[in-house]
């Protein structure tokens, strides 16, 4: 089974709501999620690194290493019975002042986090990456859940420091 590195990126605009894509493609394919991507792991790329590019090629935003803070990582063995996922968690700090355009990978949409709780988005999401999206102001958090078992083995691998 493949081991698949990404980051997911978290941006506000000025009035707190929450960036999402409606997702094009696999995985999540119709879900709403935060924008990211996978680390290119052919030329050595940092998950710093792929989070300024990512946010570069989907939100089409300069960064710098400064205006981002990781808060956290989510490790999922046998997502889908497909792949590992190990995916780093970024607060964007800046405060994004327009709606980035439709992309190839799908379109945008600020929401409040109380309506993403009633939004399409993948079924782990609602365990895994909101209730610590929710904590990252605690400090940094990471998470492991093993979908090997028929019900999820989840488990918090580094508490806040």
């Amino acid at each position: 089974m493949s081991y698949k590195i990404s980051c997911l990126l978290f941006a506000k605009n000025n009035v707190g709501e929450i960036l999402l894509i409606q997702r094009k493609k696999k995985p999540n394919r119709g879900y709403w999620s935060p924008p990211g991507g996978k680390l290119e792991m052919d030329i050595g790329e940092s998950p710093f690194e792929c989070a300024i590019r990512e946010a570069q090629e989907e939100l089409a935003i300069e960064l710098q290493l400064e205006q981002l803070r990781l808060f956290g990582y989510v490790s999922e063995k046998n997502y889908e019975g497909r792949n590992h996922w190990l995916m780093f968690m970024f607060n964007i700090l800046p405060v994004l002042d327009d709606l980035p355009l439709e992309i190839g990978e799908g379109h945008f949409n600020f929401f409040t986090r109380e309506q993403i709780n009633n939004l399409k988005i993948p079924r782990t999401d609602h365990q895994l990456v909101w209730p610590y999206f929710d904590k990252s102001h605690q400090g940094f958090w990471g998470i492991s859940a093993n979908f090997s078992q028929e019900v999820p083995k989840i488990k918090i691998e580094a508490k806040p420091f």
